[in-house]
Parts: structure tokens; C-alpha cells; sequence
């Protein structure tokens, strides 16, 4: 088969570098950026980050080949501003929004569980009630679900 092996996907050839930047000689403030070992989803988030920031005049960014596993960026920015500098500060934006995201994310989880757990605990109420003949409820808690992977 021609499918290249997996690894190619993710470990970066030795003598190259995880980002290189390119300055562009025939527009003003411009650069591209080839970002390797990555893919559509990182240079959409980065194009979509780097557009919101107000130094930006220009974000894009293509996939050479679909069997290469890079991305080319270009950034555009106003006098005063580098592209390198823009790149950076829309990539350490996009880390915060994530975790933020995550930490929604994982309290919303909490909330729904604790919410579940309790309406689970009330006899009749509850999806897994384990109440016995005579009425009495038991933990209502499910043994087969897994436990929360959580780190704060």
C-alpha cells in the first residue's frame, strides 16, 4: 500500500524545525509560516485567532499536499506589529480559550453527575433505582459507570 506510515503523522524528521517562518519580500509586514506534523483543524483555529486581532490585515493558510502532513500560513500585519509576534500572541489566545472550554466543559460534567447521582438516590426517581420489593431504595448510584478523569 502507499499510505505512508503513521508515525509520519506526528514525529518531526530530524534537521527540521516544528514552525519555520518565511519573511515575505514583496508585501510589507507579511510572512509565511510553515507549521509541521499539522493539519486542517490547527490552521483554521489559528487563521480564525489570528483574524480577530485587530494588528491583523491579512490570515490564511493552505495545505500544500494532502498527503504532507504541513500547513502554510500567511499573516499580514499592520507597520509596527511582526507577523511572528502576531502568530505567537494568537496562538497563546487559542491555548486560554481551549481551557477555558475545557474547564466549562468539565464542570458542566460535574454538574450533570451530581445532578444525576441525586435524582438517583430518590426512590422512583431515579434510572437506576435498585429499590428491593419491600420499597427500600439502595444507593441509586450505577456500578458500571466509570469514574471522572479530572485534573484541577
Amino acid at each position: 500500500m502507499n499510505a505512508p506510515d503513521r508515525f509520519e503523522l506526528f514525529v518531526i524528521p530530524e534537521g527540521r524545525r516544528k514552525v519555520e517562518m518565511e519573511v515575505d519580500t514583496k508585501i510589507p509586514n507579511a510572512a509565511t509560516f510553515k507549521i509541521e506534523r499539522e493539519d486542517h483543524t490547527l490552521g483554521n483555529m489559528l487563521r480564525a485567532q489570528l483574524l480577530k486581532d485587530p494588528r491583523v490585515l491579512f490570515a490564511g493558510y493552505k495545505v500544500p499536499h494532502p498527503l504532507e502532513h504541513n500547513f502554510l500560513i500567511k499573516v499580514q500585519t499592520v507597520p509596527g506589529t511582526a507577523p511572528g509576534q502576531a502568530l505567537k500572541d494568537a496562538t497563546s489566545e487559542l491555548i486560554s480559550e481551549i481551557n477555558t472550554l475545557k474547564n466549562k466543559f468539565d464542570m458542566d460534567v460535574i454538574r450533570h453527575r451530581t445532578f444525576e447521582d441525586a435524582k438517583a438516590t430518590q426512590p422512583g426517581m431515579g434510572a437506576f433505582d435498585t429499590g428491593d420489593a419491600s420499597g427500600q431504595a439502595g444507593s441509586g448510584l450505577d456500578p458500571n459507570r466509570p469514574g471522572m478523569d479530572l485534573d484541577f
